[in-house]
């Protein structure tokens, strides 16, 4: 089954420089960055090897869309974007020049000034190294951080709250491993919920990754706190993304964070402002 062609601006302007130069080829990614493909450049618009044909004036479109990404299929772009029945916010992909990240009302879900989103994801998995045994992900969003895990681990149990988030999810080509790897698995529900069904120390390292606290306060909460503290193997490891913890407000949360944790049962909190959160160690 061919894979669905995913484009940004970023693979579109060298494109439309290469029409502008008088090329009759050209080679672009159509997948965000992960692979290339020679495509032949007609009157029309630009013809890729499986026949789907993208017209200039839609490539134009694409230019000016900075925080947009485009699904092709039959000769028309789509949007990736959905509005969620379940949370009410509208999820959608956006381009950097590395992996993609997915905005939420509007805001991005990974770090992308001076950093993509998976190296990103690179400095959270890094901070609770080796990734070993079964490894719980507690928001799944894109699925960067089960896959990531998802290569040492035993098992990767990742939870997403809101099933339009893995639709976009799909869309990604960068996601894809999220839904091929056996070693993951997926869940769907509220965190805060999800892991009250799991056994005592049941698992070896936790990355807890979840959304911005005015948006999911209850998964900064020292009863969810003690929830993942019962399910961590004694010695495992939990990285707690927070944010820039150098912000005014970052400090703050952080501060809160550190001190629940450790009334919690964790015996040392540890901060990594590279990684923009915290590792609590039990």
């Amino acid at each position: 089954m061919t894979e669905p062609i995913v484009l940004s601006y970023v693979q579109i302007a060298p494109l439309l420089a290469a029409r502008k130069a008088g090329q009759m080829r050209a080679t672009i990614s159509p997948d965000l960055g992960l692979s290339t493909v020679e495509i032949v450049l007609e009157a029309e618009g630009a013809r890729f090897p499986v026949g789907e044909l993208l017209a200039w004036d839609d490539a134009e479109v694409m230019l000016d869309e900075e925080n947009k990404c485009f699904v092709l299929q039959n000769d028309t772009i789509d949007e990736i974007r959905i509005f969620s029945e379940h949370t009410h916010w509208v999820r959608s992909l956006m381009p950097t020049t590395g992996a993609p990240t997915m905005l939420v009302s509007g805001t991005p879900m990974h770090r992308i000034k001076g950093i993509d989103p998976h190296a990103d994801t690179l400095r959270k998995v890094k901070t609770i190294a080796p990734m070993t045994g079964r490894v719980l992900d507690t928001a799944t969003g894109l699925g960067y951080t089960a896959i990531e895990a998802a290569k040492t681990a035993s098992e990767v149990v990742t939870i997403e709250l809101d099933p339009a988030g893995l639709e976009i999810a799909r869309h990604n080509p960068w996601s894809r491993q999220l839904f091929s790897d056996r070693k993951i698995v997926q869940l769907l529900g509220d965190a805060f919920d999800v892991v009250e069904g799991f056994a005592d120390e049941s698992f070896s390292r936790i990355l807890h990754d979840p959304p911005m606290f005015s948006l999911a306060g209850h998964l900064y909460g020292g009863e969810f706190y003690r929830q993942l503290f019962r399910v961590l193997k004694r010695k495992g490891r939990l990285f707690h993304y927070i944010g820039d913890l150098e912000s005014t407000s970052g400090r703050n949360i952080t501060r809160g964070v550190m001190r629940r944790l450790q009334e919690s049962g964790f015996t040392r909190v540890i901060r990594h402002p590279e990684a923009f959160g915290v590792v609590a160690l039990k």
